[in-house]
């Protein structure tokens, strides 16, 4: 039987982390522009990390957190830039990083996401974990082009990778990857420094977030940028010891399952404890994020019980 523990594992803390940054207050948040090439920036204000690109052709956006904030996140752009947001990119559904689509999409900004983006925006989803109901969005806030696989936009003098990863934080993901400037912006594929959030109410998995941070790392060198969803502008070497964690989890976990071991029980044995100092320190924390991981394992184990 699939358990179905996570309601119970994730904290009220967390739980008011989560949605009670939903509604920042537009007053008290700040975007902060971090220049990471010549044309290439990372937005930090409240919620996913941001990315921007400039040039002659126009304003090229990675995501946009809160719709509260979306007059500060405009005015960080022509801080930079003479020209407005032309495309607008969602790595994924969640609100922390779609909630200024309506407000961009209004401004005349291209909204561009995966399928499975649109499709779980336009109705109504229902989390889980959290026990959370998110209404569908309004038309304006839906992406207007949507792609199966990749698609490759040339805007401002770069090839812009933007390429579909299948089940990791969620089932729509995106990786953009600025070829000519060696830069990636991962979505929440990528959390530097803290343990990741995978949500499995909207098609996530551990072994695909796993498969995605591979996929980066054959791609990237020593050189490389690369935007996490949440937490500092990261390197291919911390990206690298993100992945070292994941995999050593995985084993550890699917250890505890094969012997019998239930997800309450998996959790109790805590096998993350060893990397708990450092990677447990942000939203995730460590009995929550083994939770997941370990009924993320037990539904793969499931399926491949049932193909058997």
């Amino acid at each position: 039987m699939t358990p179905q523990l996570l309601p119970s594992i994730l904290s009220a803390s967390l739980l008011a982390s989560l949605f009670a940054s939903g509604l920042p207050a537009q007053g008290d948040v700040q975007i902060r522009s971090i220049k990471v090439t010549e044309n290439i920036f990372m937005l930090m204000g409240q919620g996913g990390n941001m990315g921007l690109c400039i040039g002659e052709d126009g304003a090229f956006l990675i995501d946009d957190q809160f719709a509260p904030l979306s007059e500060k996140i405009q005015a960080a752009v022509a801080k930079v830039s003479e020209n407005k947001v032309k495309f607008l990119v969602n790595t994924h559904w969640h609100g922390d990083h779609t909630g200024g689509n309506e407000n961009f999409g209004k401004s005349g900004s291209i909204i561009v996401a995966h399928k499975n983006v649109r499709e779980r925006m336009a109705s109504e989803q229902f989390q889980a974990a959290f026990n959370r109901t998110v209404p569908a969005a309004p038309k304006e806030a839906l992406p207007v082009v949507t792609f199966n696989d990749e698609v490759t936009f040339h805007w401002n003098g770069e090839e812009i990778r933007v390429f579909h990863v299948e089940r990791a934080h969620t089932d729509g993901d995106s990786i953009i990857h600025f070829v000519d400037s060696n830069v990636f912006h991962m979505g929440d594929n990528f959390f530097n420094g803290n343990y990741p959030y995978i949500d499995l109410s909207s098609g996530g998995s551990l072994d695909g977030l796993i498969a995605s941070t591979k996929k980066v790392l054959g791609m990237s060198d020593g050189e490389s940028k690369i935007i996490p969803g949440h937490g500092t502008l990261g390197t291919r070497a911390e990206l690298a010891a993100s992945l070292d964690v994941l995999e050593v989890m995985r084993e550890r976990v699917m250890e505890l399952l094969e012997a019998g071991a239930s997800v309450e029980e998996v959790v109790a044995a805590k096998p993350s404890e060893e990397f708990d100092a450092q990677w447990g320190k942000g939203f995730m924390k460590p009995d929550q994020w083994v939770g997941i991981i370990a009924e993320s394992l037990a539904k793969s184990r499931e399926a491949g019980d049932k193909k058997d």
